[in-house]
């Protein structure tokens, strides 16, 4: 009982300070939501297809392995998605760098952005993710978007908002971007 109760207080003390990507909902359907991102400043790392170095990658980023030494707080939500050949994931950095000069990663495979704003579809579920979630809530999102006669563009994306050790309460979203 007594490592329940430290392994909560941290969850607790973690969500609390974690920063997250903002957004806004201009529609709801049922359980999915049609939201605006405006540009985000992001750190994107590809890796082959089933290989584990892009966490690391980003965490060393952000951890101070940049041009600047920086340690850069840890936001929420994680994006991943695949391409032919790659895992792709990305960290949102905090919103201080949507005006900032964002530090250069040391190392070559990352890429330091600032998105584009988009409109994008998203159906939230809980738990640990796995493949049969993933494709249960995606298709369940695109059966959802035909029905609204909505476009879609591109791949579906994974967003995570928790840590690994996070039990209870997970949130993890399925996110479209939206031709119309």
């Amino acid at each position: 009982m007594k490592y329940f109760l430290i392994l909560f207080s941290i969850s607790v003390s973690m969500a609390q300070q974690t920063e997250t990507q903002l957004y806004d909902v201009i529609e709801k359907h049922d359980s999915i939501e049609i939201r605006y991102y405006p540009p985000a400043a992001k750190v994107m790392s590809k890796g082959k297809l089933n290989g584990n170095s892009n966490f690391r990658n980003l965490f060393n980023y952000i951890s101070g392995s940049n041009s600047k030494n920086e340690k850069i707080s840890m936001t929420t939500p994680v994006y991943m998605k695949n391409d032919k050949e790659n895992q792709i994931m990305e960290f949102v950095l905090p919103k201080k760098f949507n005006d900032k000069e964002i530090p250069i990663p040391v190392n070559k495979n990352l890429e330091v952005y600032k998105s584009k704003e988009g409109t994008y579809a998203s159906i939230r579920y809980s738990g640990y993710n796995n493949i049969e979630k993933q494709g249960f809530y995606t298709e369940k999102l695109v059966n959802k978007l035909k029905k609204l006669k909505r476009d879609t563009i591109g791949k579906p994306i994974l967003l995570s908002y928790d840590a690994p050790y996070k039990f209870y309460n997970r949130r993890n979203e399925i996110l479209f971007e939206l031709s119309n």
